[in-house]
Order: C-alpha cells, then structure tokens, then sequence
C-alpha cells in the first residue's frame, strides 16, 4: 500500500468496539481525506455529535490523534494506531488501536468502507 492518498475521499462507519456498543442502524461514520501520506477527517454518529482527527500513514499503518463532542455533551480525545486490511470485495477494513486520554484502558475497533 504505497498510494500516497490511500484513503482520501473514502468514508468508513464502525462495525465494532470495546468501548461501546455499536448503533447498526446509526454507527459513527468516518470521512477520511488524505495528501501525500497526511491524514484528517471527521466523524459523527451513535455516540459522537461532532469528532475530528489528524495524523500520518505509513504503508498500511495509521497513527492519529482525535478529539470528539460526545451526545452526552462530554469532550474526549486520544490516540489511536490503527491497521488498513484489504476486504475480498475490495474495500478496506481499519483495525484501531485506541486510547482515551487520561485513560490506561486500550481499545479496539473494527470501521468498514462504505460506497455510494
């Protein structure tokens, strides 16, 4: 994977994850944008009123920091590493690694490229 925008223009929505339960009928949907290895985008969904990330990809490995406006009205942000796999389809999974800041707790979710 040495396509340098990988991942611009492309919109991934959670299918899972250890720090929440997942809406499959309003998962967080991510937007992804991507130039020359540099990465950002936003997200919203279940949980999430308005989030933000930016960060860098390295072959098949993301490294990101986020920030996000949760429903509940509470602020969050961490860190995450994530993992970029082929589906037989042709879409990509993301794979992250994620921490909370002030939290010791890792986490793991699994988004999914969406089309259309």
């Amino acid at each position: 994977m040495n396509d340098n925008d990988l991942l611009n223009d492309r919109r991934f929505v959670m299918v899972s994850s250890t720090a929440s339960a997942v809406d499959p009928d309003g998962p967080t949907e991510f937007a992804y944008r991507e130039s020359g290895g540099i990465i950002w985008g936003d997200y919203t969904g279940d949980t999430v009123v308005h989030g933000h990330f930016v960060g860098t990809r390295d072959g098949d490995r993301i490294e990101l920091t986020y920030v996000h406006l949760t429903k509940n009205g509470d602020r969050a942000g961490g860190q995450s590493s994530s993992r970029i796999e082929t589906l037989p389809d042709g879409r990509l999974n993301l794979v992250e690694e994620f921490q909370f800041a002030g939290d010791d707790t890792a986490h793991v979710s699994v988004c999914t490229e969406i089309r259309g």
